[in-house]
């Protein structure tokens, strides 16, 4: 019995594992580009509560653990706090280091429950 969890268990592993290397790419790097005006202009406060409104409340939350309703119950302060956050950001050309990672999460689909094949990835991204 042991030995065959063992072998369970590997062949889940091996099955998202190949999930996570698409198309045998297994190091992905990030391009940089130079210009000499930046290629965003600065958001709007009006462009920030716009998606702030637009964010779906029932969403779970990415690595940074912040709910959308706790974004959207902050009122002005949080709107402004994003809006200079998103501006900085802007300004830098460059997203913080924990907006880079992502949380994989395994639903199930439909049929057999021991199948890994019917299981679907999704990743959980940073609310902010």
């Amino acid at each position: 019995m042991v030995t065959d969890s063992h072998s369970i268990l590997a062949r889940w592993r091996n099955h998202f594992s190949q999930l996570s290397n698409v198309n045998g790419v297994s190091d992905v790097r990030q391009t940089e580009i130079h210009t000499a005006v930046p290629l965003l202009s600065e958001t709007s406060v009006f462009e920030v509560e716009l998606a702030i409104e637009k964010l779906k409340t029932h969403k779970s939350p990415g690595i940074d653990q912040i709910p959308i309703i706790l974004i959207k119950a902050g009122g002005r302060t949080v709107r402004s706090e994003v809006h200079k956050l998103i501006n900085s950001i802007l300004n830098k050309e460059e997203f913080p280091e924990k907006w880079k990672e992502s949380i994989f999460v395994h639903i199930y689909k439909k049929g057999d429950e021991t199948d890994c094949t019917k299981y679907r990835r999704i990743s959980l991204l940073p609310t902010t």
